[in-house]
């Protein structure tokens, strides 16, 4: 029975854990450019935009090109999210991991 106990004090602690983590990515932000920084887009770890900036410069371009900047900078925002979410789930675990295993974040 006192082994089971602890096994259900230990579960608690790593939900709490978890819990505490998401928090810390939710916080996360991720900058992404392009055009020789005319475009920069930031997302939080929820991968949302909350900021975004289009130099006056590009925008006697054609319609094209600035939809493909724009793009281009969301991808290269959600490199880096990704880049950094994984950072802070390695110093959260401490470098443990699963191979193939997804955090639910």
């Amino acid at each position: 029975m006192n082994d089971f106990s602890k096994i259900l004090n230990k579960a608690k602690e790593l939900e709490a854990s978890m819990k505490d983590s998401r928090e810390k990515i939710k916080k996360i932000t991720a900058e992404g450019v392009s055009g020789g920084d005319k475009v920069k887009i930031v997302l939080n770890g929820e991968n949302e935009i909350i900021d975004i900036k289009i130099s006056n410069g590009i925008l006697n371009e054609d319609i094209n090109v600035l939809e493909d900047l724009i793009k281009a900078a969301h991808t290269n925002a959600k490199i880096s999210l990704k880049s950094k979410t994984e950072e802070e789930i390695s110093k959260l675990t401490g470098g443990f991991g699963i191979p193939g295993f997804k955090w639910p974040i």
